[in-house]
């Protein structure tokens, strides 16, 4: 038996019997590495790990790439690291099945809002919705860069068209920043509410989230 196959053991014990309940961000990390890290003890790893990003959150959103520059880590337990918000996202946003009502802001945002958990680039969304504001396709529209992403005109419409949406409401992140609508979101909305209205399409909402967080334009006196 390797060393540290009996702490590997216990650790497993006692997360299929209570769950995450009692591990701090060390342990946690210690664990996982686990799966991805056959023959080494993880504990000075996640030690470096945090160390170096200060929080389990900050460890699980950094690029596979930067991950790697701490000792131990290769690329199987950096891709690890990474998958899980990406699968954790997956699992929020099918929570949310099409079907729903989405008939407030609230229920918007609520409902738009695990789509950017985890995300690291500034990306944008686009829920449409029909006559009885029912949620009948909700897509990715464009991915950007940190703090830059490109909104066709022509796509919105185009999409809003296919799926023959009565309304749409538009949401995108701002990454490492706040729900609060810049001056240049506001000039976006307005030019895409403008295309949209001139094929009788309403554009009910423009949702800005970071953090957890979300603010409607609508609702904030954002529209021009």
């Amino acid at each position: 038996m390797a060393m540290h196959d009996g702490h590997r053991q216990r650790m497993r014990q006692r997360y299929l019997r209570a769950g995450l309940d009692g591990f701090d961000d060390l342990a946690i990390l210690e664990f996982l590495l686990h799966f991805a890290i056959p023959r080494r003890d993880t504990n000075p790893i996640a030690h470096a790990l945090l160390d170096r990003y200060g929080s389990l959150s900050a460890v699980l959103e950094a690029p596979a790439a930067d991950l790697q520059q701490v000792e131990g880590v290769g690329e199987s337990a950096a891709v690890l690291l990474t998958l899980l918000p990406a699968v954790a996202r997956r699992h929020m946003i099918q929570r949310a099945e099409i079907g729903a009502v989405l008939d407030t802001t609230t229920k918007c945002g609520e409902y738009l809002l695990p789509r950017f958990f985890g995300e690291r680039d500034e990306v944008v969304w686009m829920l449409c919705l029909d006559a009885k504001l029912t949620a009948v396709d909700c897509r990715l529209l464009a991915r950007g860069g940190f703090n830059t992403v490109a909104v066709s005109a022509r796509k919105v419409v185009e999409t809003a068209l296919r799926c023959n949406a009565a309304s749409v409401v538009l949401a995108h992140n701002h990454p490492g920043g706040i729900a609060v609508p810049s001056a240049e979101d506001t000039r976006t909305t307005d030019r895409l509410r403008r295309a949209l209205s001139a094929v009788g399409i309403e554009l009910a909402d423009h949702i800005v989230a970071a953090g957890g967080d979300f603010v409607s334009m609508a609702a904030s006196g954002g529209w021009r």
